[in-house]
C-alpha cells in the first residue's frame, strides 16, 4: 500500500473515532439535545458536546499523534523496534519536570506544566544527541536513555517523598497516570505548535532514516550530512514527546504500538512511517479514551493505565519475537 493511500485511510479512522468520541460520555444526550448543541453552542448540550468532549477527543489525538511519530522517528534511528520515547528516558524526563512543576505550586500558572515538560523532553533530547554524536552504536543509546529513564523514574519518586502537600501528591499521581479528561481548547492549542515543529524536523531527518536502514557505514557514504539529520531526529522526538507530556501526562506504549501496526503496509521504509505512524498513534488514543470512558467502573480508568494495560503484552510479545529473529 502507498504511503499516500495509508495515511489517507489512517486519517479517515481517526475522523470516524472522533465523531464516536463525541457520542460518549457520562450524560447521555438524546437526538434532540445534539440538534440543539448544533444549533446553540451556549446551551447546556452545546456546552458538553463543544467544551467537554470535543477539546478532550482533540487532545487525544494530538497526544497518540504526537507519540506515534516519536516511536516512528526512534525506532528508525536506532534500527530497533522495542525503541520509543518511555524506554529511551524522555518521557520520564519530562514527567520529572512537570512534577517538580506541580509540587512547587507553580501549576497555577499558564503554561508552567507544559513549559517544564517541553524543557525537561528537550533536555533529555540534547542528552541523547550528545551521546549519539560520540558514541555511534544503537545499542549503547538504547542503554544510555534506559539509564536516563531508570534515574528520571526515581527522581520522580524522590518528588513524592518530598512532596509538602497531600493534594499535590494526588495532582502528581494524576498526572504520572496520564489522562486527556478536562482538557480545553487552549491546552491543545499549547501542544500544536511543538508537534508540528516536530513534524518538520522529522520530515528534515526522513532521507537519513531511510539510508541507516543500508547500515551506518552505507549512510555515511551516501553524502547527506547524517549527523544533522540525527540531530534533527532525536530533536524532533524529543519535542513531540515533549508535546504529548505536556498535554497528557505519561502515555505508555503508543510509542511503541503505533508504528508496528503499519510497518509492512508502509514497506518497512521508515520515511514513509512519519505520518502513518503519527495518524494510528492518533487513532490508537482517541479509540482508548473512549473504551475507557465505556469501561462500566465507578471510576474512570485513567487512560495511561488503560493504554499500559493494552500495551504491556504488546511489548512482551514484540521482545519474543525480536529475540526470536536474533537467534536465528
Amino acid at each position: 500500500m502507498r504511503a499516500q493511500g495509508l495515511s489517507l485511510a489512517m486519517a479517515v479512522g481517526l475522523l470516524v473515532a472522533i465523531v464516536l468520541s463525541l457520542f460518549v460520555g457520562e450524560v447521555a444526550l438524546s437526538g434532540e439535545q445534539y440538534r440543539q448543541a448544533f444549533q446553540d453552542l451556549a446551551s447546556a448540550p452545546g456546552e458538553i458536546l463543544w467544551q467537554v468532549r470535543a477539546p478532550r477527543a482533540l487532545a487525544a489525538a494530538l497526544t497518540g499523534g504526537a507519540l506515534g511519530l516519536a516511536g516512528a522517528i526512534l525506532q528508525g534511528l536506532l534500527r530497533n523496534p522495542l525503541a520509543d520515547p518511555g524506554v529511551l528516558g524522555v518521557s520520564a524526563t519530562a514527567a520529572f519536570m512537570a512534577a517538580l512543576v506541580i509540587v512547587s505550586g507553580l501549576a497555577l500558572v499558564p503554561g508552567a506544566v507544559e513549559t517544564a515538560a517541553w524543557i525537561g523532553a528537550l533536555a533529555c533530547g540534547g542528552g541523547l544527541a550528545l551521546f549519539t554524536a560520540r558514541v555511534r552504536e544503537p545499542e549503547a543509546l538504547i542503554l544510555f536513555g534506559v539509564a536516563m529513564s531508570s534515574f528520571f523514574g526515581a527522581a520522580t519518586a524522590l518528588v513524592f517523598n518530598l512532596s509538602p502537600s497531600p493534594i499535590a501528591t494526588a495532582e502528581v499521581l494524576a498526572w504520572l497516570m496520564g489522562s486527556v479528561e478536562a482538557r480545553s481548547w487552549l491546552d491543545s492549542l499549547w501542544a500544536a505548535p511543538a508537534l508540528f515543529l516536530a513534524l518538520f524536523l522529522a520530515m528534515r531527518a526522513a532521507p537519513g532514516l531511510k539510508m541507516l536502514t543500508l547500515g551506518e557505514v552505507a549512510a555515511e557514504a551516501s553524502g547527506l550530512r547524517m549527523g544533522r539529520l540525527k540531530m534533527a531526529a532525536i530533536l524532533g522526538a524529543s519535542l513531540a514527546t515533549g508535546a504529548a507530556v505536556a498535554l497528557a501526562g505519561v502515555i505508555g506504549f503508543v510509542g511503541l504500538a503505533a508504528p508496528h501496526l503499519v510497518r509492512r503496509l508502509a514497506r518497512e521504509d521508515p520515511a514513509r512511517l512519519l505520518i502513518p505512524s503519527s495518524l494510528t498513534g492518533a487513532l490508537i488514543l482517541v479509540a482508548a479514551d473512549v473504551l475507557a470512558r465505556l469501561v462500566p467502573t465507578d471510576q474512570e480508568l485513567k487512560l495511561g493505565v488503560f493504554t499500559a494495560l493494552i500495551g504491556a503484552p504488546l511489548f512482551a510479545l514484540i521482545a519474543w519475537r525480536a529475540a526470536r529473529s536474533w537467534r536465528t
